[in-house]
């Protein structure tokens, strides 16, 4: 493993994911879990596997990237920034991460092309927390996160990011977070779909407006409640 954080492409990634694209295969959602792994295979050799793992089917991930790369990025090299308007700003290592009150939890994970994992195993700490440390100042409304790929990014109301359960998590089902599951760290969001839940985390800004995140900005809604949940929602109705 080399010590120098990288975005080498992945095998067989060719293009990153196209907004177009994007909602065509939302829409062959259906028809996905009936191909399965042949349709995958299909569109995995024709488009490369970022646009094959989007297509659902199966209790298990599909893993994909908006850049056709994974970030590489060792544990001796993360780091984890805490910036905006906070009274104590901060850089956090992995370690210090680690050495944190941590949560432990189990939750489902939804993926708004239409695929689910049940019971997926998640420890990190909490955000809330973090918040806590960094203590945020008055007139902040909304926390953005930034990733180490340099695209993708995303942003919670404040009181969002103070759930129980919204998590910055280094380890899944017990185990360090591997590289295509967002790791070192990454954001978990469990009461949203998953493109809430930002992978391979660089930096948390506590900032007075809401940045609309990359998704958000391809027409997803910027409050990804699934169906059924209910939470804080964003004062201004265009960004719901």
């Amino acid at each position: 493993m080399t010590d120098e954080v990288s975005t080498r492409p992945t095998e067989g990634a060719k293009t990153p994911v196209g907004r177009r694209m994007f909602l065509g295969l939302v829409a062959l959602g259906a028809a996905g879990v009936a191909f399965g792994a042949e349709a995958q295979k299909l569109i995995g050799n024709k488009l490369g596997s970022g646009f094959a793992s989007l297509l659902p089917g199966g209790n298990h991930f599909r893993i994909y990237t908006i850049t056709g790369s994974y970030p590489n990025i060792p544990t001796s090299k993360y780091s984890l920034s805490v910036s905006g308007m906070v009274d104590r700003p901060m850089t956090l290592s992995y370690d210090d991460l680690r050495a944190l009150p941590a949560l432990e939890m189990v939750k489902g994970f939804q993926c708004v092309t239409g695929w689910r994992v049940d019971g997926v195993s998640w420890k990190g700490v909490p955000l809330a927390h973090l918040l806590e440390m960094a203590g945020p100042q008055s007139g902040t409304v909304a926390v953005s996160f930034d990733s180490y790929d340099h695209a993708d990014s995303e942003s919670l109301l404040l009181a969002q990011a103070h759930l129980p359960d919204v998590m910055v998590a280094y380890e899944m089902y017990g185990k360090p977070l591997s590289r295509e599951h967002g790791g070192p760290v990454r954001l978990v969001v469990p009461q949203m779909y998953g493109y809430k839940s930002l992978k391979w985390l660089s930096a948390i800004r506590v900032v007075n407006d809401v940045d609309v995140g990359f998704w958000e900005q391809n027409g997803y809604p910027q409050n990804g409640w699934l169906d059924g949940s209910t939470g804080p929602t964003n004062p201004d109705p265009s960004l719901s």
